[in-house]
């Protein structure tokens, strides 16, 4: 291994690359075409990459003499104590006073108290109680106050009352770098509320494939949306650097995320491998990282992804060569949630290697322990040297001295500090609102029927009308996202919120039905729907075909155009989706993508003035390419063959021609992998090359539950047999296994002799894993149908290879049983207890 230090700010390169790199955009004449992998380059070569022009203003004399001064009297413990990042629901106070730790995160369902979100106050005391713990000088010669970061990824998303602002899929269509600063400024208002020094964002990723479970948190396919947004939004939370706003009251650190090509993985798999060029991997992936360092971000997370074949948390080259040194990074580097262990040779608790290719602060949530003492032992052998983790140590206090946590008191003490009255304020959801109207992107018009008059009487439908949890999508309160009732979102409004406003305040009425029933035919009807919540690897998709989780919306919509009442669809989701019989059946189709807590702004664009004059015009435009079919093949602007059904840049205004002839309802999907999205027998159907598959003694037949054929009944003798959902085509399900997912089995029990039940998962002849499911079965017998669920942990524990899985259910009884299933999927973790089968 050899570690170079970085330059000096003196020395950095010439812009020109960053900047030529911004003003091409478009993606002619790359090395292939987006999404088709190229060979790994046979050399490196550094010149590809975009240099930037030096943030002087962070290597300040001042700082840097100070830095000295403590590193002179810090032992290795405190050092390696420094570059280790724990969740707050795995250390204490005591915790971070004994080892030194020099961060603390609350992950996505991390709050205090083992809650998955808090009150302002409950957020303020835990704070404290770090801080507090992190400047007691026992047994140190200086006390270096812990950094406390959190996801706020689209506003702070993680209190109760907070702002919640378009996801940035969204904030991309509405193409105003200038709103983005305005909305960071907001968003690190209300984390001082909470007293939270960091926030781990932007996302500055280029998502290139769509079935990428968070293609929501980029702005646009086009790398030059991305570069035009990403220095706004560092110099939003941080100030401008140099001026003396920088890092001020009203400011915290900012994250450039994730290090590198998060959005050009193979096949759009979260975490998964990016096989692009370098040519392409630097002009693409790279865009958005030379502004953010211009601006003076002080870090940059690295991705969970591989480059390659080669995982980022340890890729010397880019953290080190590319970033530090080609870039001028002169902040540091944090990692994922405990994505160091991705690197070759690496565990959660044991990976000098991140730390030596240039990662500065692990995040090592659970396993901070056990990292701590493995890392100081490797400190102390020379495994990692002194130079490095000096290093890593320098770049972390300058960040915390130019955030002036020296000298801030607690964080209680602070401005802001403890003010729930800034949470939701008037002026942050005036910002919220203008985003909202900003983001939306009108794909359809026909005859005008937008914008509606507002003195009618509007009918407001679909699973989406009134539910501000499933509008704002992922990363919402929860990790996940979705599920919670409109009280925890008290300075929300639903878009039926702000429909039942518009036109209550011209004289009109709104009608809330999400079934779309009337007594009395309405004037017109505003159907939303869309996707329900998802973060991370549990948006991963197999294809792009809109699979209504309301199961009724189409129905909805034909039937109102049959009673000739005017529709309009306005669709929520994370991605751009083939919705081409749901565009069919609507009047005018607007793409809302995922808008937040501010649901009134919808309703400013859809209505006019009472005079009949526009109130508020579209101005959202594609950030992102429309599938022209389901298949979800790549599809990005400058591509070979590019071919969507709407391009990047469209969207409709009041002013334009918005009829739509009708248009082709053939998904154009293939069949796909066996269970790549994870439902493996639904409505009668098995997933692509899956069948049930019975050993001696067990008889099957289809049956009726609320279709005809739609479930499977299953009769066991009582000699012990087994049955399961097969394939000969192996699963990898690895990462849904580590990720809290559970298998659901939609079972009726008619009846259970006395034989033993066990429920598994099978990967292969000799291998995998079966739970105990006698008691559930037996307590099941002839009370209709149940929901079972099994933790895929357990799975895993009684043996299974979850990356290699044939059979996602097998069931397998030593006695006689009679046992009908309709639905088999994998589902969110709800509050399974280990291994325990949940009614």
């Amino acid at each position: 291994m050899k570690f170079r230090t970085t330059r000096s700010a003196a020395i950095f390169l010439a812009s020109a690359a960053a900047a030529a790199l911004v003003a091409c955009g478009g993606r002619g004449g790359s090395e292939a075409a987006a999404g088709a992998p190229s060979a790994p380059d046979a050399a490196r070569d550094i010149a590809r990459w975009p240099s930037t022009d030096a943030p002087a203003a962070l290597i300040d004399p001042g700082i840097e003499a100070r830095i000295d001064e403590i590193m002179a009297t810090m032992s290795v413990e405190q050092k390696v104590g420094q570059v280790i990042q724990a969740d707050n629901s795995a250390v204490t106070p005591a915790d971070v006073k004994k080892y030194r730790l020099g961060s603390v995160l609350s992950g996505g369902n991390s709050a205090p108290g083992g809650k998955q979100y808090a009150t302002v106050a409950e957020w303020v005391a835990m704070a404290d109680g770090y801080y507090d713990a992190s400047v007691d000088a026992e047994g140190v010669e200086i006390a270096i106050p812990v950094l406390i970061g959190i996801d706020a990824v689209h506003g702070h998303n993680n209190v109760v009352g907070g702002t919640v602002f378009p996801h940035n899929i969204g904030l991309g269509a509405a193409r105003d770098p200038a709103l983005m600063r305005r909305i960071a400024e907001v968003t690190a208002r209300e984390l001082r509320t909470t007293g939270h020094d960091w926030t781990f964002a932007p996302t500055v990723a280029v998502p290139q494939d769509d079935r990428w479970g968070r293609t929501y948190e980029g702005f646009s396919e086009d790398p030059a949306v991305v570069a035009s947004y990403a220095g706004e939004i560092v110099k939003g939370l941080q100030g401008e650097l140099g001026a003396e706003d920088f890092l001020a009251a009203a400011r915290v650190l900012s994250t450039a995320k994730h290090y590198l090509g998060d959005g050009g993985t193979q096949n759009g798999r979260d975490q998964g491998d990016a096989k692009a060029g370098e040519a392409d991997f630097a002009r693409i992936h790279a865009a958005g990282y030379p502004p953010a360092i211009e601006a003076g971000a002080l870090s940059v997370m690295a991705s969970f992804s591989s480059w390659q074949g080669e995982a980022l948390h340890g890729h010397e080259y880019l953290l080190t060569d590319v970033l530090k040194e080609r870039m001028g990074f002169e902040g540091f580097v944090v990692g994922d949630w405990n994505g160091h262990a991705k690197v070759k040779d690496c565990t959660a608790t044991n990976c000098p290697a991140a730390l030596n290719a240039g990662l500065d602060m692990y995040m090592a949530p659970d396993s901070w322990k056990g990292l701590y003492d493995n890392t100081l032992a490797q400190a102390k052998s020379g495994e990692i040297s002194a130079e490095r983790l000096d290093d890593a140590v320098r770049r972390i206090l300058r960040a915390k001295l130019h955030f002036g946590l020296f000298d801030q008191g607690r964080p209680s003490e602070r401005p802001h500090a403890g003010d729930a009255s800034l949470l939701g304020a008037p002026e942050h959801r005036a910002v919220a609102r203008e985003a909202v109207r900003k983001s939306l992107v009108l794909l359809k018009n026909n005859g005008g029927v937008l914008p509606l008059a507002p003195d009618q009487t509007v009918l407001v439908a679909g699973g989406g009308a009134d539910d501000i949890s499933k509008q704002s999508g992922g990363w919402t309160l929860t990790w996940q996202g979705g599920g919670l009732p409109k009280s925890e979102f008290p300075n929300g409004q639903s878009v039926y919120d702000g429909v039942r406003d518009a036109v209550a305040a011209a004289g009109g009425a709104a009608v809330l039905s999400a079934d779309g029933a009337y007594d009395q035919r309405p004037d017109a009807a505003v159907v939303v729907f869309g996707e329900n919540p998802y973060a991370e690897f549990q948006g991963d998709r197999d294809d792009l075909d809109f699979d209504d989780p309301d199961g009724d919306t189409l129905a909805i919509m034909r039937r109102l155009k049959a009673d000739g009442v005017p529709v309009v669809a306005v669709f929520l989701s994370g991605r751009p989706m083939w919705t081409n019989p749901e565009i069919n059946a609507a009047d005018a189709f607007v793409a809302a993508w995922l808008p937040g807590t501010e649901g009134g702004g919808v309703a400013d664009v859809l209505f006019s003035k009472p005079d009949g004059a526009v109130n508020f015009d579209f101005a959202g435009k594609l950030s992102f390419s429309w599938p022209k079919d389901a298949a979800g093949a790549p599809l990005n602007v400058g591509d070979e063959n590019y071919d969507p059904l709407f391009a990047f840049g469209y969207g409709l205004t009041y002013g334009d021609d918005g009829d739509l002839a009708p248009l082709p309802e053939e998904t154009g999907a293939d069949a796909g992998a066996p269970g790549a999205t994870g439902v493996y027998f639904a409505d009668g159907k098995f997933a692509p090359s899956m069948e049930m598959r019975a050993g001696e003694g067990v008889s099957v037949r289809r049956m009726d539950r609320a279709a005809q054929e739609d479930a499977m009944e299953l009769s066991f003798d009582d000699k012990g047999a087994a049955a399961s959902i097969a394939t000969d085509l192996a699963i990898d399900i690895s990462r849904e296994a580590a990720g809290g997912i559970e298998l659901a089995v939609e079972m009726n029990v008619s009846s259970a002799g006395a034989g033993e039940v066990s429920i598994g998962m099978v990967c292969g002849e000799g291998c995998g894993g079966f739970v105990p499911a006698t008691d559930a079965v037996n307590a099941a017998a002839g009370t209709g149908w149940r929901r079972l669920r099994v933790s895929l942990s357990c799975f895993k524990d009684a043996g299974a290879d979850m990356a290699a899985v044939t059979s996602p259910f097998a069931i397998r009884s030593d006695g006689p049983l009679t046992v009908a299933v309709s639905d088999v999927r994998l589902v969110k973790g709800a509050d399974a207890e280990a291994c325990g089968i949940v009614d």
